[in-house]
């Protein structure tokens, strides 16, 4: 027998892996080391790199500016968690067998194909104080309207808001397909049982969807530390910064300041809270599943 045929039962996967471990390997682990080891020198993206070792990590911890963005992005991970609930109460309303539902659906859906860059600009037309639509309404009800992107107590929850129209309709895409996998004959009997409503709900359709809510909740979270495209579409960061994030705090420094280390220091801290998180969420739910 050759040895082929003899190993063929291990052979098979490794051979399908070895293209996706290899693409993974080097586009993001090389890549994440390559960060780490640039965050450890002081790099103008040009010239020959300077070691500082951690001196990096340090000006971090003594500059306002990392703070307030750490401050957005938590803002932006607690407003994008509700993006997974108010995805499944859609999800639940459309997924009904009602006549012109697919209109409906096709509504929601399209924010889902818009690019950030497009959905920035719409908002920032919604947001105008003098044209825009809020400026509108605002006017039929004899109120002046806020300059929301010039606030800077407001602006990170004006951005926000903007980024949550297309995240909550990928996660009612989600938990559309998540509903069609549901057992009928499971529900069927629940039924039987008395089941409904909201007892229907959290017994028998959430813990069915649990696949799913984890899959909703860990890329609303991993979105929102990344939050990047709409802020360079709708703010800038500004005003004064008041409305950069971590990432956008990254790409500033490295790309205007010419200071590749440390940009690659905050870039570094970025990827370390989402593996923290990712390493958390993932233990809890194999926990759960084991109980």
């Amino acid at each position: 027998m050759s040895f082929w045929r003899r190993h063929r039962a291990w052979l098979y996967p490794v051979i399908f892996l070895l293209p996706g471990v290899a693409v993974f390997g080097t586009i993001i682990v090389a890549s994440a080391l390559e960060s780490l080891w640039v965050s450890l020198h002081s790099w103008d993206g040009m010239g020959p790199k300077t070691w500082v070792g951690l001196a990096n990590f340090r000006e971090l911890l003594d500059d306002p500016q990392f703070y307030t963005s750490l401050k957005n992005n938590l803002i932006w991970v607690l407003m994008f968690l509700l993006a997974p609930a108010l995805g499944l109460a859609i999800a639940l309303g459309v997924n009904q067998p009602i006549r012109g539902i697919r209109l409906v659906k096709s509504l929601f859906f399209v924010p889902l194909v818009l690019a950030p860059a497009a959905v920035g600009v719409i908002f920032v037309w919604f947001y105008d104080p003098s044209f825009g639509l809020l400026a509108k309404l605002y006017g039929l009800a004899g109120a002046t309207p806020p300059a929301l992107l010039s606030d800077e107590r407001l602006v990170t929850f004006a951005v926000v808001g903007a980024a949550l129209w297309p995240q909550v309709a990928f996660c009612m895409i989600l938990f559309l397909a998540g509903l069609s996998n549901i057992d009928e004959s499971v529900l069927s009997a629940a039924r039987v049982d008395g089941a409904r409503g909201w007892r229907m709900l959290v017994h028998i359709v959430l813990p069915q969807l649990s696949q799913v809510n984890f899959l909703a909740i860990a890329v609303s979270v991993i979105g929102a530390l990344r939050s990047f495209d709409i802020i360079a579409v709708m703010t800038q960061g500004g005003p004064f910064g008041s409305s950069a994030t971590l990432a956008y705090q990254m790409y500033e420094q490295s790309i205007f300041s010419y200071r590749f280390g440390y940009g690659a220091a905050i870039a570094t801290v970025l990827f370390g809270g989402v593996a923290v998180f990712i390493a958390w969420y993932l233990h809890r739910l194999l926990r759960s599943e084991r109980i």
